[in-house]
């Protein structure tokens, strides 16, 4: 569905009508002076050679301690070469830098420095010798600003308290922008702020949440502001202000236009027939605005319902390519200035799924990851294949390996050779830079015919990386959750031979190998990680717990205090087995989510019942007798009790760690289960078949830790 503005149509209409009509200009606008004459001063060529002599001399200062700036050719302005904004300087991924390397050493890249960094998924603007990004610790929230060289820490700027620190996606996602001195920035509660480049001294700062009321930012807004024409442009999604722009000096309001949610997706400023307009890529739509006034142009409807849009569309004039998530695939449109249809849709095609990485577009050819699996992964390396297809016809030129999932959710073998796995790309003089997710740099020819490795190194191994690099001046800045890194990737002879001799190599960055935690641990994992579990689910953890495990594991204790009976042994107390088999109970508990779910060919979720088990054992020793008494038994039930704690905080952790965002429900349980468990431990201690009532007592009050979890987790959506 379009809907589109008659007035803008007509517009571009007369415009275009008018250059037509309109009479050839010439290419000369001035007289040029005539040559100067042949007697030149000898004054003026002293003056010129002490000007080159220092020059030369300071550029040997300046790079005396690092990598030359010297991608520049003397005819190219050096801030070409700055990296302002996420996608790059022209918002496609792409630089015009020259001169990188064609081959590393067996050492890999050369290394200018490497720094502890805290969480978040901030990639760096860069600009002259300086970058900057964002990032979190439990102190709170950070926009930094180092030397490009070295480094070193040239300001921060603390604006609020870590988001989600032990959460599934920690720390900040937008990036910061650099535009005339000032560096504009956003975080994941909904305020965008600015600060002065060289002091990082906050000028203003808008909370988005309050004035506008932002939708559609459910994991946190990860607009990074696009700055351009003197306005900060951001997808907000408030009413009456799914778009706005502010005034880049203060922070006051331009214009406001459009009624549909945002997504995470900067906004894209394009030009068509030479005017200027903003794209942006919404929740359910996209959507045109002219970039001075604000006035929406046209709406091409895309979903409805929940959708979420990360990766950057790539505009080609007069074609718009945009690619969907959740396996949606790609389409390709094509802007017209027909009234009745501003936007054509050319073709959808199901190849080329981008969800959180970007595609981009090299001589008509795109080149991008195809995520074959609903969700990308912050816990395991995302599968699918790295892809070049032409951008016209959508044909596949080629792709890298196999990495298509089995039904049981495990990958198949890929060709180790020639997988790149899921990766963000950037290009400059020919190549691709390819950061995969396993923290491996990439480096590769920008070819339509077929996929040339020219190297290959870890740079920031042990964990998923989602984080774009950023390339100025040959250097090429990396990050993940602990660590950023500089990597030299110009060639060697343009470093100063004291910069040769302080260089790093990668081995010299913290890293270790990744190792894959979630094959290991759970086998099969559901396909999307974020959604409530079924009914069906829930009754088969449920009975699986129930039956399966506690039942089992009573069995199992039963006939060992039996068999231990026969053998003439003297007989264990009521004590002994009742730790038997919550021992047993606890590890079938910790085992089954592996075990059962490999066996069903189902994901199985068997773990609280080890942190009920073990609540149960905690409840059972603090009572007023084991009080009242010191010695063994007093040390027995602080040692359960911090028991008890340990497993909780290692059953949120590793749960946190495998996406398994539905776990905190059941620390909620342990409420409903205490007066059962109480009843159970109590009321019939001493009696007649006190063991049994106690079995059912237990049964009953995991039946209450469990469905209440359950109904939290219901009620809570």
């Amino acid at each position: 569905m379009i809907v589109s503005d008659q007035r803008w149509i007509t517009r571009l209409a007369n415009a275009s009508q008018r250059d037509q009509n309109a009479p050839r200009r010439s290419l000369v606008t001035h007289r040029v002076r005539p040559p100067a004459r042949r007697g030149v001063s000898v004054g003026a060529i002293c003056l010129a050679f002490c000007c080159i002599t220092a020059n030369v001399v300071a550029g040997d200062d300046i790079a005396e301690n690092f990598a030359s700036a010297g991608n520049a050719s003397p005819r190219q302005d050096p801030s070409g070469f700055d990296w302002p904004f996420i996608r790059g300087p022209q918002y496609d991924g792409t630089s015009a830098e020259v001169g990188l390397a064609d081959r590393w050493p067996d050492t890999g890249p050369p290394v200018l420095w490497t720094i502890p960094l805290g969480q978040g998924y901030s990639s760096f603007c860069a600009w002259d010798d300086s970058v900057a990004t964002q990032f979190q610790t439990f102190a709170g929230q950070f926009v930094i600003c180092l030397d490009a060289a070295t480094g070193s820490e040239l300001w921060r700027h603390r604006y609020g308290l870590p988001y989600d620190p032990v959460g599934v996606y920690p720390g900040p996602r937008a990036t910061p922008t650099y535009a005339q001195g000032a560096i504009y920035f956003s975080t994941p509660r909904g305020v965008v702020g600015c600060l002065d480049a060289r002091t990082g001294r906050k000028r203003w700062s808008v909370d988005l949440v309050k004035r506008f009321g932002t939708r559609g930012t459910d994991f946190g807004f990860a607009c990074s502001p696009t700055v351009t024409d003197g306005m900060v442009i951001l997808a907000v999604g408030g009413p009456g202000a799914s778009m706005i722009a502010l005034r880049a000096a203060d922070g006051s309001v331009v214009w406001q236009a459009g009624d549909d949610s945002a997504s995470y997706t900067p906004p894209y400023p394009i030009s068509f027939r030479g005017q200027r307009l903003v794209l942006g890529y919404l929740q359910n739509a996209l959507v045109c605005h002219d970039i001075t006034t604000g006035e929406r142009l046209w709406r091409y409807e895309l979903s409805a319902g929940y959708d979420e849009h990360s990766a950057w569309p790539i505009y080609s004039e007069p074609d718009l390519w945009i690619s969907s998530p959740f396996q949606g695939g790609s389409q390709l449109l094509r802007l017209t200035a027909q009234p009745e249809r501003p936007v054509e849709h050319v073709r959808s095609s199901l190849t080329m799924s981008n969800d959180i990485f970007s595609s981009v577009l090299v001589d008509g050819a795109v080149f991008g990851f195809d995520l074959r699996e609903a969700q990308a992964k912050t816990h395991r390396p995302s599968r699918g294949q790295f892809r070049c297809l032409d951008l016209a016809s959508g044909e596949v030129l080629w792709s890298t390996g196999t990495s298509a999932p089995r039904r049981n959710g495990a990958a198949t073998r890929t060709d180790s050779a020639t997988r790149i796995g899921h990766a963000t790309v950037i290009v400059a003089d020919g190549k691709l830079i390819l950061l995969n997710d396993t923290g491996e740099l990439i480096l590769a020819r920008a070819s339509k015919l077929r996929y040339e490795e020219f190297a290959r190194a870890s740079v920031l191994g042990g964990e998923i990386c989602w984080t774009q690099p950023a390339l100025s001046r040959g250097r090429l800045f990396v990050r993940n959750h602990n660590r950023a890194a500089c990597v030299y990737l110009g060639e060697p002879q343009r470093l100063t031979p004291k910069a040769r001799a302080q260089l790093l190599t990668v081995h010299d960055i913290p890293q270790s190998e990744y190792i894959d935690w979630a094959a290991k641990i759970l086998g099969v994992e559901p396909e999307y990680a974020f959604d409530i579990p079924s009914r069906t689910w829930l009754w088969q953890w449920y009975l699986t717990s129930l039956v399966g495990i506690m039942g089992g594991s009573l069995a199992v204790a039963a006939a060992f205090a039996g068999c231990w009976h026969l053998a003439g042994q003297t007989r264990l107390s009521s004590h002994s087995i009742r730790w038997l088999t919550r021992s047993l109970i606890f590890v079938l508990g910790a085992l089954g989510t592996t075990l059962i779910s490999n066996w069903a060919h189902s994901f199985v979720f068997t773990w609280p019942v080890s942190i009920f088990i073990a609540f149960q054992a905690t409840v059972g020793e603090m009572d007023g007798r084991a009080a009242r008494h010191a010695g063994r038994r007093r040390w027995r039930a602080v040692l359960v009790l911090c028991g008890f704690v340990v497993s909780c905080v290692v059953y949120f952790l590793v749960c946190r760690r495998l996406s398994l965002v539905f776990e905190w429900v059941f620390l909620c349980g342990f409420v409903a289960a205490l007066p059962l468990t109480l009843a159970g431990r109590y009321a019939f201690q001493g009696r007649r078949w006190s063991w049994l009532w106690e079995t059912i007592a237990t049964a009953a009050a995991f039946t209450a830790f469990f469905w209440f979890a359950a109904g939290v987790l219901w009620l809570r959506v």
